[in-house]
């Protein structure tokens, strides 16, 4: 099982993100390191949800911005290791638009938001095979 650790400041900014989207889709960046099995979250960098189908329950990261995440995160002498986002007046637990839409060796934070509240941070990780995700342990 693969293990996260998210920088308090960092989380602090994934919650305000959502809080501040609500009631649509937020998400971001992750900005760290992977060693082994443990995934370290260093920073969060907040990117527009480009996505055509309605900002409520869906969330698309442009390719321009994955490059700039990838670029910025080159800059702190850092890897981009995931994304997070919100589920608003949902679980935060992936959901089969995550699944189909999301690449392998990444982290997926999702933090569940409610009347603008932010909730439960869960961490997801593709299986190789793709078939679903298995959950981070939060370290």
């Amino acid at each position: 099982m693969n293990e996260i650790a998210i920088a308090a400041p960092a989380l602090d900014a994934i919650r305000a993100h959502a809080a501040s989207t609500y009631p649509n889709e937020c998400c971001g960046a992750l900005i760290g390191g992977l060693v082994d099995s443990r995934t370290s979250v260093v920073e969060t960098r907040p990117l527009d949800n480009t996505t055509a189908e309605g900002p409520r329950r869906r969330f698309v990261v442009s390719p321009a911005d994955y490059r700039a995440a990838e670029r910025y995160a080159a800059e702190l002498g850092a890897e981009l290791v995931g994304f997070y986002h919100s589920h608003p007046d949902h679980p935060a637990q992936p959901s089969q638009y995550d699944l189909e839409h999301a690449w392998p060796n990444l982290s997926y934070v999702i933090v569940a938001v409610a009347n603008a509240e932010p909730g439960e941070v869960r961490s997801w990780r593709l299986l190789a095979d793709r078939s679903s995700f298995e959950e981070e342990t939060r370290l």
